[in-house]
């Protein structure tokens, strides 16, 4: 058994680099790096606070290479945090673990070492800042923000130097972070039999965000997730098992409670578009957002969102389970001619190769939903038959059940987050 080893965290004020290391017991070694936009005054004490987060959370990406049930943390955790860090190792690692082979018990169990923390430390900021992917959910937060004459400054994190250019145009400013995982360590870790698999990559990319609001002196940090995450995809004994564990309510209760707890209540962190259905976001963005970004925004990981690809202009593959889940949302609200644009012409719901795609999301012949952001069952079912009454598209050539979803339903939310767009 290889035990995990957080090595060590530093900010260096020159540069504004962050490095995370890491280790276990058989030698094999790990270095992130992470390039924050350059301040000149932030509350120290506070920034410690923040990277320690970003320092437990990152450590997934590479813990999961040999995972155990012990890790070695030597900065003191209370019982609170030690909790917070078993639910991210183990409901974040869930579909890791289902697909590892790998139950509860032998995943990463923290251990309180104090019985009370320091507290958080003095901090005000003020502002915002908005986290930017070039998705549907971050872009129409923006439009909505814009429409109430909110100032923000848009935020994206890179693995490269490029990035989406429509982000130039969304919000006073855009501060982009430059995120190495550190490739060649996982390479070494792949050649000595290293697992690999899913992390909860949403949180990792928020304790980035609330590294550099602090750094910046932001009081609100804005995340856009809808009601989502929460259909599980299956079960590990008590362990639910779901792609997306990091997007759902708990998790932002959670995490938002441990940046209250650790870090300063006078920093928060929240979706105010987490009340909304993804097939009510959908609606929302055609009516918000659509003629500022609709023929440049993509919701598609797979012509995207890989390590170092160039992103400038964004694109969809049509040919994956995230162009097919956006292609069901969107067809209920938008002409036939106009959505299928986007996919180079394609009525996605005439494409052979798609089929089983469909049925996964659709829920139908027993095909396994797909390890994606992607929407519930009944609220896709519902957006295909609702695009199938405009009689524009194409039908599945199989059969899709009803469903009685309430795509205007509300759902729980941050009180402070969702008033801000009224």
């Amino acid at each position: 058994m290889k035990q995990f080893i957080f090595k060590s965290y530093k900010f260096d004020k020159v540069s504004s680099m962050a490095v995370f290391e890491y280790s276990f017991e058989n030698g094999v070694d790990f270095q992130e790096t992470v390039k924050f936009e350059k301040c000149k005054q932030y509350n120290e004490d506070v920034l410690n606070q923040a990277l320690f987060l970003a320092f437990v959370l990152i450590g997934t990406g590479y813990y999961k290479a040999f995972p155990s049930p012990t890790v070695n943390l030597d900065i003191p955790i209370d019982e609170w945090q030690a909790g917070f860090f078993d639910k991210v190792y183990q409901e974040g690692l869930s579909q890791f673990a289902f697909e590892n082979n790998l139950t509860r018990d032998e995943l990463a169990h923290f251990k309180a070492t104090i019985s009370e923390s320091n507290g958080p430390s003095d901090y005000n900021g003020h502002g915002n800042l908005v986290l930017q992917s070039g998705g549907k959910d971050s872009l129409l937060t923006a439009s909505l923000l814009q429409e109430k004459n909110i100032d923000f400054s848009s935020w994206y994190v890179s693995s490269s130097e490029y990035h989406p250019k429509l982000l130039d145009r969304v919000g006073s400013k855009l501060v982009i972070n430059t995120r190495l995982i550190d490739k060649d360590g996982l390479q070494n870790a792949s050649e000595v039999d290293a697992m690999t698999g899913h992390i909860p990559i949403t949180y990792i990319i928020q304790s980035l965000a609330v590294v550099q609001a602090v750094l910046l002196g932001k009081k609100d940090i804005l995340m856009s997730i809808a009601h989502e995450g929460e259909e599980p995809y299956g079960y590990i004994d008590d362990l639910v098992v779901s792609h997306q564990w990091s997007k759902t309510w708990a998790a932002e209760d959670a995490f938002s409670e441990y940046v209250s707890r650790y870090i300063s209540p006078n920093l928060r962190i929240g979706s105010p578009i987490r009340c909304y259905s993804e097939l009510r976001v959908a609606e929302l963005f055609v009516e918000h957002s659509w003629s500022k970004y609709g023929r440049e925004f993509s919701s598609c990981n797979v012509a995207n969102y890989k390590q170092g690809k160039d992103n400038s202009n964004l694109q969809w593959c049509g040919d994956c389970s995230k162009c097919a889940n956006s292609y069901l949302l969107f067809a209920p609200f938008l002409p036939a001619e106009e959505l299928t644009n986007i996919f180079g012409g394609q009525d996605l719901f005439n494409k052979p190769s798609l089929i089983t795609t469909f049925k996964g999301l659709l829920g139908v012949e027993g095909v396994n939903k797909p390890f994606e952001c992607v929407g519930e069952t009944d609220e896709l079912r519902i957006a295909y038959h609702l695009a199938q009454r405009k009689g524009v598209y194409q039908s599945l050539p199989f059969d899709v059940p009803e469903s009685s979803f309430d795509r205007m339903k509300t759902y729980p939310a941050q009180d402070w987050a969702v008033k801000m767009l009224g």
